[in-house]
């Protein structure tokens, strides 16, 4: 059966994160934004990976809705979740468990926190303003982990992979 990476995104790294998982991955396998589409029906997947960004502390709306609205079905697939963050190590682990649901995470194959990018170009004055304020940070920034993309891919892949994984 087929893969299905529904994710969301800021400023790109999430979307990045989704293209780089679905050329890993083996298999037909789709990528939804669900910025601009619905997603699927997940009867034709065995697979789901969830992503999103985290701003301001949250992931995007529609992905806790997308996983609050389809969590039976959920729970009856294999699925990976992950995030883009700018904290690293127990402060990005502590962003992925509040702003998935429990459950999910207990039931995940795979999670991940694949590092963060402060795009100044993508961003607006305001958003510009507050990293500039509440960060200091005032050039771009990337912290993208492609390695813990490719450790993410080879946990799910992972017949035997251990729950809770990251």
């Amino acid at each position: 059966m087929a893969k299905l990476i529904v994710y969301m995104t800021s400023h790109g790294c999430a979307e990045k994160a989704a293209n780089l998982i679905g050329d890993m991955l083996p298999g037909e396998v789709r990528v939804v934004n669900l910025e601009n589409t619905d997603p699927p029906p997940l009867d034709s997947f065995d697979t789901v990976i969830i992503g999103g960004s985290i701003r301001i502390g949250s992931i995007q709306k529609r992905i806790r809705k997308f996983c609050d609205k389809q969590i039976e079905t959920l729970l009856k697939k294999q699925i990976g979740l992950y995030i883009c963050c700018m904290y690293e190590d127990e402060k990005a682990r502590v962003q992925l468990l509040n702003n998935y649901p429990e459950v999910l995470v207990n039931h995940a194959k795979a999670t991940g926190v694949f590092g963060g990018e402060l795009d100044f170009n993508a961003m607006n004055a305001f958003e510009k303003m507050i990293i500039r304020d509440v960060i200091g940070i005032t050039v771009n920034i990337s912290l993208f982990d492609e390695k813990a993309v490719r450790e993410f891919v080879e946990r799910m892949l992972d017949p035997v992979a251990s729950l809770r994984s990251q």
